[in-house]
């Protein structure tokens, strides 16, 4: 086991999805994946692992924020051997090419956070997603007439952001949507070798002021875990071919 995560190796699948809510995790495991075993609970950190379709996949809560995420993320990575890792979670929409309950898939992440200047000193490493699973991922939607829009995020290290002007200038330079994670997903993701994309339910605008209900966010969190899933079993079935 690690340190945050109380799991021999065998436990945790090879592929993770990993929502910042703990309680979310046990959702997704509850919900869709069959005989889910609970593997985790370090800190509150709840951690499941069963099957869907027949593959083996964890669903495994992280936190709010970089720090926290990128801890779980490392010890998947580097202590249980897990090959791709798809952040399923919320996010403002910045761009009016998006509307609420849309799902972004997060082709590249920019970020406000200091935590890769130590790692890459005076060069601005630009975080990307995996090409596979962002392909496969749109495919699915696709398949099933979801609305999901590739593009940039914004991973910010403050919820409540007192600057009020950065989401304009973020949005006039393409970037559609706003949450705290992938950036140091991906980052982790490139130092390993591994496979990571974040998948954002809209669950608010920040510039129309719109805003979803709880019942809406709930369905369209749940058609984003169905694309997730359904996109770890398509890079399941290419990588055993």
């Amino acid at each position: 086991m690690s340190t945050h995560i109380g799991a021999s190796p065998d436990q945790i699948a090879p592929y993770v999805l990993l929502p910042g809510d703990p309680y979310r995790a046990r959702w997704i495991a509850e919900t869709f994946l069959e005989d889910p075993v609970q593997y985790n609970d370090v800190r509150g950190m709840l951690g499941y692992t069963g099957t869907f379709a027949g593959v083996r996949i964890s669903a495994q809560g992280s936190g709010m924020g970089q720090p926290s995420m990128a801890i779980y993320a490392q010890e998947l990575f580097s202590d249980y051997d897990v090959q791709a890792i798809l952040r399923v979670g919320t996010c403002g929409a910045l761009s009016e090419r998006v509307k609420v309950r849309d799902v972004i898939l997060g082709v590249a992440a920019s970020t406000d956070s200091a935590m890769n200047v130590p790692r890459f000193r005076h060069v601005s490493y630009a975080p990307a997603a995996d090409f596979e699973l962002l392909r496969l991922a749109a495919d699915v939607a696709e398949e099933r007439l979801l609305p999901v829009v590739p593009g940039g995020l914004f991973s910010s290290d403050q919820f409540y952001n007192p600057d009020t002007e950065i989401a304009g200038i973020l949005a006039r330079y393409g970037v559609l949507g706003v949450e705290m994670e992938a950036a140091a997903l991906y980052t982790l993701a490139a130092q390993f070798g591994r496979r990571a994309l974040a998948l954002c339910t809209v669950s608010d605008h920040l510039t129309t002021g719109e805003e979803t209900s709880s019942l809406e966010r709930q369905e369209s969190f749940e058609d984003m875990i169905e694309v997730a899933l359904e996109t770890i079993v398509r890079l399941d079935a290419n990588s055993s071919s």
